[in-house]
């Protein structure tokens, strides 16, 4: 494992402004793409006569390998700056970008926006910006991409300049704290090296404003929450379940409870890497074995925590949504799949509470009959079945869920409070 400090970030925006192709150009202007594999999309790229697209290419066929189910070397999603090792949160314009962006290994610390020059905010990138805010992402840098497609105009990009800070204020975003970097992922410019293009803009490249990005505080004080993903049965050792320490600290000889199967029992061994280690902290994928726990004892979905403070299991949950995409309304009685880190439970939403106006935070309405798409509001959420999931003000890692429906995401948000079983 390497010494410097780890980012998520989160690569947001609309679905055509170039964020494959920004992706592409950070991982290979960081050297995370090897040269031969560029040389190969290359090839590719000319022979279907779509020349210099080989950055776009780098990320659409690694989507296309994600579809057809062939594990990736996570190495291609990874990258290095000279202060951080960040993981880009799943393939951008993947359809399953928001629930990957909310549940288990891709809480994200820090968000780029990419916004087209030539086209401005449109309605996903509203979407992702309130996503963003209600999923408690602090610092966004703010690609107006495409530049080279207005002729690196300044008075164009000045004025999606101007539009996208309207919109973060809508979501009271602190604007002051957005950074706005003219670039071209396609032409290079403004990604790792100063651009001639734009002899006005004098700010720094996008590489340096992610090398700039504060760093993100390991919560360790948190008590242990480990979100199991599986149950593996390995010979000699027992039942091994496997996941991510999201927060607090787990150590072996540790007595620990999962939860909702309400199981426990003390910890005899952690791995990672293939090697025992004594403890495991945040953002380590590990596998342990637990005196006394069988294979059918525990599940995907469960949460490991300490036995004297074990995960919270909800009767009943309330939660603020923003719904992004629903064919219609939603109201109460509507029972669609959440998912919550590593759980899938099918919950209905018993009521809806309040209409919240985005741009206020203020009640917009009591009791409304229904939501729509675009609304925010404050849910009374009843999970069919156990469901492990904490307040976000407690412990905003296991706090935020996805709603799923249709074969979407139909909407997003964080638990407030909890009422446990």
């Amino acid at each position: 494992m390497s010494d410097i400090p780890h980012q998520n970030l989160a690569v947001i925006g609309h679905v055509d402004h170039g964020k494959s192709t920004m992706v592409g150009r950070l991982l290979f202007e960081t050297g995370s793409v090897p040269e031969h594999v560029i040389e190969q999309y290359r090839e590719e790229a000319e022979e279907k006569g779509k020349g210099g697209f080989e950055f776009a290419y780098v990320m659409d066929n690694l989507a296309e390998e994600r579809e057809r189910g062939v594990t990736i070397d996570i190495a291609h999603q990874e990258f290095d700056t000279d202060k951080y090792n960040f993981t880009i949160v799943d393939c951008p314009g993947h359809r399953d970008f928001v629930k990957n962006m909310i549940t288990g290994a891709s809480q994200a610390d820090n968000a780029v926006l990419v916004v087209a020059a030539d086209d401005g905010v449109q309605p996903q990138t509203q979407e992702h910006v309130f996503l963003a805010r209600t999923l408690g992402i602090d610092e966004l840098i703010v690609a107006v991409n495409k530049m080279d497609l207005v002729d690196y105009d300044e008075s164009k990009y000045k004025a999606v300049v101007e539009e996208v800070k309207e919109l973060l204020q809508q979501v009271r975003f602190d604007v002051d704290d957005a950074e706005f970097i003219p670039t071209s992922a396609f032409e290079g410019d403004n990604v790792s090296e100063d651009s001639e293009n734009t002899p006005w803009y004098d700010g720094p490249t996008l590489l340096q404003s992610l090398n700039n990005l504060p760093e993100p505080q390991p919560p360790t004080d948190a008590p242990l929450r480990l979100p199991i993903q599986d149950v593996y049965t390995i010979s000699g050792i027992g039942t091994v379940p496997v996941g991510r320490v999201e927060t607090g600290i787990l150590n072996t000889g540790d007595n620990v409870s999962f939860q909702p199967s309400d199981v426990g029992g003390e910890v005899k061994t952690v791995e990672m890497h293939h090697e025992e280690v004594p403890k495991a902290e945040p953002g380590d994928n590990v596998g342990f074995n637990v005196r006394g726990i069988g294979k059918d004892d525990i599940r995907r979905g469960d949460v490991c925590g300490p036995a004297e403070d074990p995960p919270t299991v909800a009767e009943t949950f309330q939660a603020q949504v923003v719904v992004m995409q629903h064919p219609s309304v939603i109201t109460a009685g509507y029972t669609p799949v959440f998912h919550a880190h590593t759980a899938q439970v099918a919950c209905t939403i018993e009521s809806i509470d309040k209409k919240i106006d985005p741009s206020s935070g203020e009640v917009a309405e009591e009791n409304p009959d229904f939501i729509q798409s675009g609304d925010a509001a404050v849910v009374t959420v009843r999970p069919q079945k156990p469901l492990s999931i904490e307040s976000s003000n407690e412990i905003p890692e296991l706090g935020s869920f996805a709603i799923r429906d249709m074969g979407q995401t139909v909407a997003a948000g964080k638990v407030l409070s909890v009422n446990e079983r």
